[in-house]
């Protein structure tokens, strides 16, 4: 059996300030660092440990990580890569999403937020966010597991569900209303096929 943590960053200035950031890389609030220690501590109080990390090349997906590692007292090898940023929101990001609304109209930026497969304008789907997570997924990670091996994720909200959808064989009508909170660790036992065994969520 493997162990796969899911985290979704801890909360960002840009969540707080209620704004479109995709691939944007605004901070941490102090909410989100209190976040990623709360999620570490759970982790240890769970004596889980890790043999791999990975993450995206934004700070807030980093420095997560970096917290939750010194939480569980931990060095590990850890990869960046782009294919594990956030969902690009194009020509909406840093925009207000209230602000977006007036703008565009509450259908639409409700249609580019929720659905599976309309990008917002520049931007990206979460269909198109799923075509780069998926196949880093399956080259750099999934190997891993099938070895057996114990592998943490600080990401994000969109490629996080890109990868929920696979792991939990979700439907586009699923994955769309699927909610994933900031800080909170996911937990999947995988078999020697990286089958999903069983799931966790620690709120």
């Amino acid at each position: 059996m493997s162990t796969l943590v899911l985290i979704r960053h801890g909360q960002s200035e840009w969540n707080l300030q209620n704004r479109f950031t995709g691939w944007r890389d605004p901070d941490l609030t102090e909410q989100g660092i209190a976040e990623a220690h709360a999620a570490g501590v759970r982790l240890r109080e769970l004596g889980l440990s890790f043999d791999s990390a990975f993450t995206s090349e934004l700070q807030r997906a980093q420095r997560t990580l970096d917290i939750v590692l010194a939480e569980l007292d931990q060095e590990l090898p850890i990869k960046h890569n782009k294919a594990l940023n956030e969902r690009d929101y194009g020509d909406l990001s840093g925009q207000n999403k209230a602000e977006a609304a007036e703008q565009f109209g509450k259908e639409q930026v409700h249609m580019w937020r929720r659905s599976y497969d309309v990008p917002p304008p520049g931007g990206e789907s979460l269909k198109m966010t799923a075509q780069r997570v998926l196949p880093y997924f399956k080259k750099e990670i999934l190997p891993q597991l099938r070895a057996g091996k114990h592998v943490l994720i600080a990401a994000h909200g969109n490629s996080l569900r890109a990868l929920v959808m696979q792991l939990e064989q979700l439907s586009p009508d699923e994955i769309v209303k699927y909610e994933i909170a900031t800080g909170v660790p996911i937990i999947y036992q995988l078999d020697e096929k990286a089958a999903v065994q069983q799931v966790q969520i620690l709120n």
